[in-house]
């Protein structure tokens, strides 16, 4: 199944002006309706840009999808697993690892030239339940949990060397307050915790990319500043972190950041010595859609990857899912969805043209 522009100049150009705070988006923020893409996939247009463009991939939905499995062969350069590479799946009895999903993800992405992000090594959620009822009864004590955290990053590491450019090794670290999330590991391992994941992560693959992952930090708000603030920490105790990930989950009701906040917020990470990436995007709506919220949404997508193509060291683009048909969004916010570049039958919407034409137009 090849993507194909379709008539959506009118609904694109029918964007309104969207503002978050005083931020107000400008003229280099909005979608056009010039056909500079001449109907490339993605990750021909992002290639010519400099850029890889992946997205996550749902592997029951790659096995038993013949258009969905095709699709992502075409349009991305990159993959990154959805959900199989984390704790919970890989390891869901102590000891036992299922490589099974992500090693299949692994040798496809490599038959399909694309790189593979790892996600994710450290995270409060998706962990088996071996470990938190463990720590909860007092089972696993702390020091044994610290123990276990560098077992796992060192065997999951270690399994996928030289396979992985870019891993996630913590993830969402600091809460929307500016604080570090108070989650099982900082309650048993205190904020050393981080320091310790990267420099375990670099002794297991000295060649792979390292990454904080965060939401809610495409601009320079509180989040963003701490994770700032912790970066150059980590840097002045030698910690080897390389990369800094804006995951990119909007909403169309809530308004975006333009895209030189999102490309100075990337650059002051840079200018630290980090690469950057966006590494979840998606831009969920209020249901059903209408001709407004789907240019609103094609604003949305566009602001991001002007970002990125703005910035210096932005080396990725990945969107969490190309496709309404499934999408995690309506599982989590009741109520809204059509958060992709493709509606569930796969026909592309308005965001997605306006994608290819910010591509096309880095590109030439």
């Amino acid at each position: 199944m090849k993507v194909t522009r379709t008539a959506v100049a009118g609904i694109v150009a029918a964007a309104v002006l969207i503002t978050i705070g005083t931020s107000t988006a400008s003229a280099e923020d909005e979608p056009t309706s010039e056909n500079t893409s001449t109907d490339q996939p993605l990750r021909v247009l992002a290639a010519k840009a400099g850029i890889a463009f992946g997205t996550a991939v749902n592997m029951d939905a790659y096995n038993n999808d013949t258009t969905y499995r095709e699709l992502i062969g075409q349009e991305f350069s990159s993959v990154t697993a959805e959900n199989v590479m984390k704790w919970q799946l890989l390891e869901p009895q102590r000891g036992v690892y299922n490589w099974g999903p992500a090693d299949q993800l692994v040798r496809v992405a490599n038959e399909n030239g694309q790189k593979v992000r790892g996600h994710t090594l450290i995270w409060h959620n998706q962990l088996p339940t071996w470990l938190t009822n463990g720590v909860a009864s007092g089972e696993i004590t702390p020091d044994e949990l610290r123990q276990l955290l560098k077992n796992h990053i060192f065997t999951v590491m270690r399994h996928f060397k030289g396979k992985i450019h870019q891993w996630d090794v913590a993830n969402e670290v600091i809460d929307d307050s500016g604080n570090l999330r108070n989650t099982i590991w900082l309650q048993n391992l205190g904020p050393s915790y981080i320091a310790d994941a990267f420099r375990w992560a670099r002794k297991a693959d000295p060649d792979a990319a390292l990454y904080l992952n965060d939401y809610n930090v495409e601009g320079p708000n509180a989040k963003a500043d701490a994770y700032y603030a912790l970066v150059k920490q980590l840097l002045a105790d030698d910690v080897p972190v390389h990369g800094f990930g804006i995951q990119g989950h909007l909403g169309v009701q809530f308004g975006f950041w333009p895209a030189s906040a999102v490309a100075d917020n990337m650059k002051r990470f840079e200018a630290l010595g980090l690469e950057t990436a966006v590494t979840e995007a998606d831009v969920r709506m209020i249901m059903p859609p209408d001709e407004d919220k789907l240019a609103a949404q094609a604003r949305g997508y566009s602001t991001l990857v002007q970002g990125c193509l703005m910035a210096k060291r932005c080396r990725s683009f990945t969107v969490w899912g190309f496709t309404d048909k499934y999408s995690w969004v309506p599982g989590t916010f009741t109520g809204q969805g059509a958060a992709n570049l493709l509606a569930e039958d796969f026909q592309p919407k308005p965001a997605y043209y306006a994608v290819q034409d910010d591509l096309a137009r880095a590109g030439r």
